[in-house]
């Protein structure tokens, strides 16, 4: 790769890091070098696992069937194999908790202790009377709290349910007859490009947005 004359290939990987960039610069308004290059490996990422729901659905499955059966004995009915990553819960609730432990994390390193306490605590019902301020606390806990812990909860379970329900969709077109896969399988592969590149893209974006709440002090 140069910078005189780059190429085709060159290209290809600038624009993906400048869309990313874009992306960043957009949305979060703090300062960290982390976050441009953890948006850029997660979008990347899922959008490698989730490419993979384009593979025809027995391949691979039935490879790991011959593979278990030929070298191992296995009875080739008990090979289970999941060619899509993001369509299993672990996979998807892995890297969302990951996320929001960075999240927690930044947001105890640049509010302090304090600060994020007084986030799930003192907020939305507010008072200027001390004692009404007090009262206030559980309630603002509960919410604030649930809302809290739905951010990791949601960001999985979006991803998860999506990929999920697209295999399933494959799935079925596969059990029909042969004539009719063709008619069926093609229009919702060409559909399920987009779906693969916008679930990637809005697990990103929801890393970024998560982490400038983790960088936001006003609130």
């Amino acid at each position: 790769m140069t910078v005189e004359t780059p190429r085709g290939m060159q290209n290809f990987i600038e624009s993906i890091i400048e869309f990313i960039d874009e992306n960043v610069r957009g949305s979060f308004n703090g300062k960290n070098p982390l976050v441009a290059p953890l948006a850029l490996t997660v979008f990347i990422w899922i959008t490698l696992m989730n490419t993979m729901d384009l593979v025809p659905v027995d391949w691979l499955p039935s490879l790991a069937q011959y593979i278990g059966a030929t070298f191992f004995g296995a009875d080739p009915h008990h090979v289970y194999f999941k060619v899509v990553p993001t369509t299993d819960p672990n996979a998807t609730f892995g890297m969302s908790i990951g996320v929001f432990i960075l999240m927690v994390y930044y947001s105890i390193k640049n509010k302090g202790i304090g600060g994020f306490t007084a986030e799930l605590t003192l907020h939305p019902f507010e008072s200027k009377n001390p004692i009404m301020k007090v009262l206030l606390i559980p309630a603002n806990f509960f919410l604030e709290f649930v809302s809290l812990i739905a951010k990791p909860v949601s960001h999985s379970l979006r991803l998860f349910g999506n990929m999920y329900a697209g295999e399933m969709i494959f799935i079925l077109i596969a059990l029909l007859p042969f004539w009719i896969q063709w008619t069926l399988s093609l229009p919702w592969a060409i559909f399920h490009i987009l779906i693969v590149l916008l679930q990637a893209f809005i697990f990103m974006t929801l890393v970024i947005v998560y982490m400038d709440m983790a960088h936001d002090k006003g609130h």
